[in-house]
This record gives structure tokens, C-alpha cells and sequence, in this order.
């Protein structure tokens, strides 16, 4: 309201401030609950007026009026409420006051526009004397927007209000104020009150709404009521001919109901040949109010209606039959509506007309056989929780359902239990038994159901297993003769192929049917798609994936395929850590997660890509928390390559917090499902942490034999990024196993591997394990040097040729180089560790004067760094760890760090250091004034 208050308190606060200046007429319309009379309580309030009288005036009181004698020759401010119902006598007293009005006072008179005598004239039906030194304004209140209810929902609930019960909210109270307010008290007197969507829709009107509304119902003659009766069964802006029709008024006698429900304020004009409630929650009070027999009957007469639109809203047609007693109707329109929505891609909605019809108790065998199939194949499609599964697997144990739809209901549940819920044992043993129920009856089915058990990235089967189904899938689809379940099948083909590297792989993708015009081809073409584009972001053809990342979402798109294209988002995130592109994409990250709060597996990539980016960035609680999947799922239910990457960084999270039999156990158990699995390229995630957490933890014949084992199972396919790892692996292999009497050799050894897989990497591209490798060749070169024999950096021999790799200098420039692109990439921990290791080796700078550099009122290098890392939320031991430091130095880095910035707590040190929720605030690298991309630092 403060926005009214000083639209309007400008003009009055001039009329007040000065004896001669020109009175000010103010009047204020509004509807009932608006807040006319918070807005006068405000005027009144206004302290630029401080020093005029106050005179109040509520029209219709029993009061009366004031004293004309009351504030005589004295500055005064009149506030005058509810002029529309003021009768004769006191609308006289009123007018002359006001053609009276004297230099130096105001009035302000509100009314409700809709209650008037007269319309448009809130002082009676004679013109109004005004005299011609007054200024006359007139201002409307309207509702409050949606961005003003979303705060007063906070303010009454708490922050945990999503969008969707903001807009439901705004929609139901028509954004009137009074009636916002009144609801979310109601709302937050319940003790279990959840802040869903469904709770705010099955709120009752708030009483101060519904006392009005039947007040003004109840004011009509009673002939005219039927018409008001209407448009709360229709509920919603109707057309006249539909109202009519409806209350079984005639035309003449319709009309005239109409036109005096509209003078009576009962219903309002909502647009052209639109009529109804401004408050759409005010229908509710008023069907509540009505006896059964003749809610019936407008709800029979309100289906008939709403029959002859174009298009028929089949959904609204549903429940008026059903609130008519019309059974048969009822499921006739029921499976029409869901037909409809499928057919326009509509999936959800489908989906929750026929869960709550299906759940309806005593429903007849044959109906469940015939909406149960139309519920399971909009459910495959589109995305949904729990819920549709649990309806779905009562509904399979009916034996009186024919076997063919038992099956087809089968197959549904096991997709949805496989791949929306991430219950892998029941999904595959549903889709097992759907294969065999169908195979015989319907063998176009039985092939869908066998190429979703080929698939590979479901845990607990062998490779050679998915590869058995396969081949029974593919003679399935061709015994089947349907065109659709061969391309369903294609589909699988392409996941398991590109998944394995297979050198065939492409030519499949190549044969998937993008130009169909059969909607259900299209959809399992883009199904393949999704999962090739999946497929080559894990094997790091990142152009590639690209390109099959934008066709597979815009056909998911065409075909409405909700649920592929959710997963092609997922490896979109996907990509973009892995090239680098991670300005925004931990937001990115939490929004996927948001919008399908309801499946969280579909999010999962989201979760895992979060966790990456939390390690990189040092946050190590939450990396811990987003690599788990909060507790969403156990790593062990997710897809097998997520699983594999989120093991690999949680190891690498346990070496870095030095818990190596942790990290060892967590090794060993995440290689062997990815062993036991078969598909090595998914391994690379995992692979060089496994091999230096085993060989850390005293099992150096178990890492060599994983490193063994990963190159022997990559094969001749094209897959760049797990032979990038091989090296990688090999590479920590020979760091970490350098033997004492050969430790110099083989750590050069090293050097060499990390600096092969490093140009891999970066020919992918993939900058930040590019940079990881670059920096485990400099790490090893400056290891090797301090172990050879007169090779240190400060020896008297002549440096070496700076071309030679294997040089100290060289190493040095290396390291810097890393953590200028660490730094540009947002790797706080990765930068921070960088440069400890360079300050281990780098030679003091010359020139510098001798003896410490000053920073008594600003933070040091080390002060800043430190308190950047502890602000991401290592402990101090963690940083003392990354940074070569004891936890003493540490805690007194960050005591003088929080005193130099006058900052009370660690989270008050992140906003000081100007820390953000995505980054810490790093320094970048500049050239000429601009930054640096990471690709660009040599």
C-alpha cells in the first residue's frame, strides 16, 4: 500500500501545508477488501500533514456524521469511508461539506464503485457544486499483482512458497488484498500445512469472502438467484448464453436476472460476454450453500453446455458429470479429455485426471482395462512421481484384466520403475514378466519390453546380458511387423552401442528416423537420439554431442516427449562441465533439480555436476551432499556412468581430506559394479583417483591389475576421453610407485604420461582435467629434481635448455600457468593447492626489499587465500592440508583476515570478500586489460 499512499498523499500534503492553499478533493474507488481503508488509516498517518486536523467519517455508522463546527478555521484533513452507503440525509451533509471545503484542507472519500446507487456518481445522482478553486482527483486501488502476493505468502508462511502455490493463490483470490490476507491466515493455522498447490485449491472461501458474497446472493430476489447459482457451477468467466442456459432461466427471464445480478454487485463483467465472480474463490461458498438436488442439476445442465464449445474442454465436461451422478458419461468424457491431452502432447494433465479416476473406489474392472493403458503410456511419456507407479501396480495385480493389458500395464510400470524412479530390481523383474505375457499375444510390446532390458545403464546385469535381450528384442520387432516398435528398438540398439564404443555405433544413429510424421516413431527417434548424445558426452565427442544434443531436444520437443528431453538437458549439463563452460551452470544445476522435484532421477546428472563443481570450487560439504544425491538416492540405484563419476570424486574428496582406506574402500566397491557391468569407457571417471586411493592404501598389485583390466575392456571403439583417462591412470601408476633406487626415472616417467594426457584433454577439449594432468607433470618433474643427484633448482650447474619438459623452469611456468586456469575456470582448491606447491619451489622474486611486505590494513596474499578457502567451507585442517600449512597458521591467517575486514563469522567473511554463491571472488588473469579464457593461458 505504501505505493498508493504516495500517489495520493502528494496533492493532499500540498492542500495541508499552506492557509491559502486550493483545497484538494480526493476520491477513491475500489472493491470490496482492496484496502480503501488501509489507505486513508496511511493518509491520516502521513507526517507532512502533522499539523491539520484529523476529522473521520464513516458513512452508514451509527454515529453519523461530525460536528460541521467540529475543527472550525482550523487546516483539516477529512477522511470519509464508504460513501456508498451513506443514505439521503447524510450524502446531503457530505456534499455541502465538501462545496464548502476551505483553503488549506483536503477530503479523501472512498466508496465501492460496484455498491453505488448510481453508478459512476459516489455523491448521488446531482451534479456537485464543485467550487472552481478546488482540485478534483479520483484514483482506483486494484488487486495486488502476483510479485505482491509471492511476498506477503513469505511473510505469512515462511520462504518456502514455490511459484506454483503463489500463482494458484494469486488466481483463486483474484490478487484482492483483504481476501490474500485473510487466506493465508487460514493457511497458516494449519499444523500440517505443506504449501502444495492441492491444499491452496481445496481451501474453503475465507469468511469475511463469503459472508459478502451471499450476502449479495441472498439480496436478489429469488426468481434472479439461479442465475448467481450458475456461474458458481460453471466457475469461471462464462459467456450469457452458457449462464442461461445453466440456471434454467429463460432468455427473457435470464436477462433480466443477469442485469440485476450485475446491479447487485452478486457477479461482475469479466470481459466481453464474460461474466462471474472478481474473486474466483467466492464460488465456492456459493455452490457450498446449495442443496444437493440442485447442484445436480446445474451440474447436468453445466456438462450439456460446456458440450457444445469448440474445442469441448473434455476434462470440465468429466466433472460435471460427475458431479451430476452421470457415471457413464463421466469415464466416456474422462477418457476423451485424456485422449485429447496426449494426442497435444498434454501429458500431465492426462496423467492427473486419470490417476484420481482411477483411484476412485468400486470402479468397474472394465473401465480400470480401459483408462489404465491411456494412464501408462502418458506416464512413460511425460514426467510424474510415485504416484503413478503405486496406482499402476495395484492395478496389474487384477487378474480379472484380459493378459494383453495386464502386459501392456506391465511394461509401463517396469519403464517408469527403471527409468523415473531408479528401482532398478522391480522394474526389471516387471518388464521380464511383461516380456513373457506378451510375447505370444502381443509381440510388438513384448520387443519394447525386451529392448528396455538391453538397456546398459541400469545396475546389476552384465553387458553380455543387456546384448542377449537385444538380439530377442530385434527378432521381436521384425516378427511384430511394426514400424514404430522397430524404431523403438533402433532406439536401444543406439544406447548400447554408443555406450560400448562399438565401431558401428554411428552408422545406427545415422538410421534413426528424424523426418517421420508418425508422432510415436518420432518419439522413440528421439529417444535414440537423447541417448547417442548422452553416449557421446561420456565418451567426449563433445561436437558431436552437440549436435545430437539439439536435434534429439527439438524432435523430444515435436513428438512431446517430455521425459527424453529431460534427459537430454541432464547430458547437456553434462557437457558443460566437462568443456568448461561453468559461469551460471551451478544455478543451472539447482533449477533442473527444482523442476523435477517430483522425479529426482531424471535429475541426477544435475545433482552429480553440482558435486563436481562444489569439489573444484572447495565447498567439500556440499560436493559431499550433491554427489549423494541428498539423500534422494543411494549412489548404488543410480545409472551406472553417474554412479562411476560421483564415486570417483567423492574418492578424490577422501584422499584430499587424507582418509585413504575411505577412499580406498569407495574405490574398490565403485570398480567393481563398473567392472562387473562391462562398459569400460564409463570407468574413466574413476580410474586415476581409484589407482592412487589403492596404491596410497598399501595395494599397489590391485591398481596395476584396474589399469590393466581398463585397457584391455576399451577395445578399438573411438572413445577419446577414457583413453585420455587410461594415460591419466597410468600416470598416477608411475607417480605413485616409483621405487626408491629408480624414484627419479620414474617419476619423469610420470611426467611424460601426465603431459600425453594432458594434450588428450585438451584436444577433447576438456580444459580442467587438462589442467589437473598438466599439473601432475609439474608436480612430478619438481619431485624428480629434488631427488636427483645434483639437480636442484639452486645447484651451480648451468639451468637447462628451456625446450627441455623435464626442467625446473619449465615446471615452474607450468604450475603457474595452472593456476591462472584454475582460477579462470572458478577451481578455487584447484588454484589455491597450485600455488602452495609453487611456493614450495618458485625462487624469491629479485628487487623485492628484504624482510616482509606491509599489509596491515588490507589482506595479504596468504590472508586472502586462506580465508577464500575457508569461506567455501573447508575446515582448517582441510586448508592447512591444501596449503602445506600447520591448522595454528591457518587459524591465525583467518583471525587476522575476519579483524582486517571487520567481519563477525565465517559467512559474514564470504559477503566481506564480495563471495558469491556459485564462486569464490579469485583474481583473474588478465591481458591488456581484459580477462584471460583458460584455453588461452600457455
Amino acid at each position: 500500500m505504501t505505493a498508493e499512499c504516495g500517489f495520493a498523499g502528494s496533492p493532499l500534503a500540498r492542500a495541508l501545508i499552506g492557509e491559502r492553499a486550493q483545497p484538494v478533493l480526493l476520491f477513491v474507488e475500489g472493491a470490496a477488501g482492496v484496502g480503501k481503508s488501509h489507505l486513508l488509516q496511511e493518509l491520516a498517518d502521513l507526517p507532512e500533514t502533522a499539523d491539520a486536523a484529523r476529522s473521520w467519517w464513516r458513512c452508514g455508522a451509527s454515529g453519523g456524521a461530525p460536528h460541521e463546527d467540529e475543527h472550525p478555521n482550523t487546516p483539516t484533513l477529512w477522511l470519509v469511508d464508504d460513501v456508498h452507503r451513506a443514505d439521503g440525509g447524510e450524502l446531503l451533509r457530505l456534499r455541502q461539506m465538501l462545496e464548502a471545503l476551505p483553503p488549506g484542507s483536503a477530503a479523501v472519500v472512498t466508496y465501492r464503485s460496484e455498491e453505488l446507487p448510481v453508478p459512476g456518481l459516489p455523491l448521488g445522482d446531482a451534479p456537485m457544486a464543485y467550487p472552481s478553486r478546488m482540485t478534483v482527483l479520483r484514483h482506483r486501488l486494484g488487486p495486488w499483482d502476483e510479485a505482491r502476493v509471492r511476498r506477503a505468502a513469505r511473510q505469512a508462511l515462511g520462504e518456502g512458497c514455490s511459484p506454483e502455490m503463489v500463482r494458484t493463490l494469486h488466481e483463486l483470490t483474484g490478487g484482492v488484498p483483504r481476501v490474500v490476507v485473510d487466506l493465508l491466515t487460514e493457511l497458516g493455522e494449519r499444523p500440517a500445512f505443506g504449501g502444495t498447490v492441492a491444499e491452496v485449491e481445496r481451501a474453503a472461501a475465507p469468511v469475511r469472502l463469503a459472508e459478502l458474497v451471499l450476502s449479495r446472493t441472498r439480496a436478489l430476489a429469488p426468481e434472479d438467484r439461479p442465475v448467481v447459482w450458475a456461474a458458481a457451477v460453471l466457475d469461471g468467466a462464462a459467456g450469457r448464453n452458457e449462464l442461461l442456459a445453466v440456471s434454467g432461466l429463460g432468455p427473457g427471464p435470464g436477462n433480466a436476472a443477469l442485469l440485476r445480478a450485475l446491479q447487485g454487485a452478486a457477479l461482475t463483467e469479466l470481459g466481453e460476454d464474460r461474466y462471474g465472480f472478481p474473486v474466483p474463490l467466492a464460488a465456492s461458498a456459493v455452490r457450498a450453500s446449495l442443496p444437493g438436488p440442485v447442484r445436480q442439476d446445474l451440474h447436468r445442465r453445466a456438462a450439456k453446455a460446456l458440450g457444445r464449445r469448440q474445442p469441448v474442454p473434455w476434462a470440465t465436461v468429466a466433472d460435471h458429470h460427475r458431479a451430476a451422478g452421470q457415471s457413464r458419461k463421466w469415464i466416456n468424457a474422462v477418457e476423451r479429455a485424456a485422449k485429447s491431452a496426449a494426442a497435444s502432447s498434454r501429458h500431465q494433465e492426462a496423467i492427473t485426471l486419470l490417476e484420481r479416476t482411477l483411484a476412485t473406489p468400486g470402479l468397474a474392472p472394465q473401465v480400470r482395462a480401459r483408462l489404465a493403458p491411456l494412464l501408462a503410456r502418458s506416464a512413460v511419456t511425460g514426467l510424474r512421481s510415485d504416484q503413478t507407479v503405486e496406482v499402476l501396480a495395484q492395478i496389474v495385480q487384477d487378474a480379472s484384466l484380459p493378459a494383453a493389458v495386464r502386459g501392456e500395464l506391465r511394461l509401463d510400470l517396469g519403464l517408469m520403475l527403471c527409468n523415473q524412479m531408479g528401482r532398478y530390481p522391480e522394474g526389471w523383474r516387471a518388464l521380464e514378466t511383461a516380456a513373457a505375457e506378451l510375447h505370444e499375444v502381443r509381440p510388438g510390446l513384448a520387443a519394447r519390453a525386451m529392448g528396455a532390458l538391453s538397456s546398459p545403464f541400469w545396475p546389476g546385469n552384465s553387458i553380455d546380458v543387456h546384448r542377449e535381450w537385444l538380439v530377442k528384442a530385434m527378432a521381436a520387432a521384425d516378427a511384430s511387423g511394426d514400424d514404430t516398435m522397430r524404431t523403438a528398438v533402433l532406439a536401444n540398439r543406439v544406447a548400447l552401442a554408443t555406450s560400448c564404443a562399438e565401431t558401428d555405433a554411428w552408422e545406427l544413429v545415422r538410421r534413426l528416423p528424424r523426418d517421420t510424421t508418425d508422432t510415436a516413431r518420432a518419439g522413440q527417434a528421439a529417444r535414440g537420439l537423447c541417448n547417442a548424445a548422452d553416449s557421446a558426452v561420456w565418451l567426449g565427442l563433445h561436437e558431436r554431442a552437440s549436435d545430437l544434443l539439439a536435434e534429439g531436444r527439438e524432435l523430444s520437443a515435436r513428438s512431446g516427449a517430455p521425459y527424453f528431453e529431460h534427459n537430454a538437458l541432464g547430458a547437456q549439463l553434462l557437457q558443460e562441465w566437462w568443456t568448461g563452460h561453468w559461469p551460471g551452470l551451478a544455478r543451472r544445476c539447482e533449477d533442473f533439480v527444482a523442476a523435477t522435484a517430483d522425479m529426482p532421477l531424471i535429475a541426477s546428472d544435475a545433482y552429480v555436476v553440482r558435486g563436481l563443481l562444489a569439489l573444484a570450487q572447495g565447498d567439500w560439504g556440499e560436493a559431499a551432499s550433491w554427489l549423494s544425491q541428498r539423500g534422494t538416492f543411494g549412489r548404488e540405484d543410480l545409472p551406472v556412468p553417474l554412479a562411476t563419476t560421483a564415486a570417483g570424486a567423492l574418492t578424490r574428496l577422501a584422499l584430499a581430506r587424507q582418509e585413504v582406506q575411505a577412499a580406498a574402500d569407495c574405490a574398490r566397491a565403485a570398480w567393481a559394479v563398473v567392472a562387473g557391468k562391462g562398459v569400460w569407457p564409463w570407468a574413466a571417471e574413476l580410474a586415476p583417483w581409484a589407482v592412487e586411493a589403492l596404491v596410497r592404501a598399501g595395494e599397489g598389485a590391485t591398481a596395476q591389475a584396474m589399469v590393466q583390466d581398463f585397457a584391455q575392456g576399451l577395445g578399438p571403439g573411438q572413445a577419446p576421453a577414457a583413453r585420455a583417462a587410461l594415460t591419466w591412470s597410468r600416470a598416477v601408476l608411475a607417480e605413485t610407485t616409483a621405487a626408491a633406487r629408480d624414484r627419479r626415472d620414474g617419476l619423469l616417467r610420470a611426467a611424460e604420461l601426465y603431459r600425453v594426457a594432458a594434450a588428450a584433454y585438451e584436444k577433447l577439449p576438456r580444459p580442467y582435467p587438462r589442467t589437473l594432468t598438466a599439473e601432475g607433470a609439474a608436480r612430478c618433474v619438481l619431485a624428480a629434481d629434488t631427488d636427483g643427484p645434483g639437480q636442484g633448482e639452486h645447484d651451480a650447474a648451468p639451468p637447462e635448455p628451456a625446450t627441455d619438459l623435464t626442467s625446473v623452469p619449465m615446471a615452474v611456468a607450468e604450475l603457474e600457468a595452472c593456476a591462472q586456469r584454475f582460477t579462470v575456470l572458478g577451481a578455487v582448491w584447484d588454484a589455491a593447492r597450485t600455488r602452495a606447491l609453487l611456493r614450495t619451489r618458485h625462487p624469491a622474486k629479485k628487487g623485492r626489499p628484504p624482510g616482509r611486505p606491509s599489509h596491515a590494513d588490507e589482506l595479504s596474499p596468504r590472508e586472502a587465500e586462506v580465508a577464500q578457502l575457508a569461506v567455501s567451507g573447508l575446515t582448517n585442517r582441510e586448508i592447512a592440508v591444501t596449503l602445506h600449512l600447520s591448522p595454528r597458521t591457518v587459524e591465525q591467517h583467518i583471525a587476522r583476515a575476519m579483524r582486517k575486514t571487520r567481519a563477525l563469522s565465517r559467512r559474514d567473511l564470504a559477503r566481506r570478500l564480495d563471495v558469491d554463491s556459485e564462486t569464490v571472488s579469485v583474481p583473474l588473469p588478465t591481458r591488456d586489460g581484459h580477462p584471460v579464457r583458460a584455453s588461452e593461458i600457455c
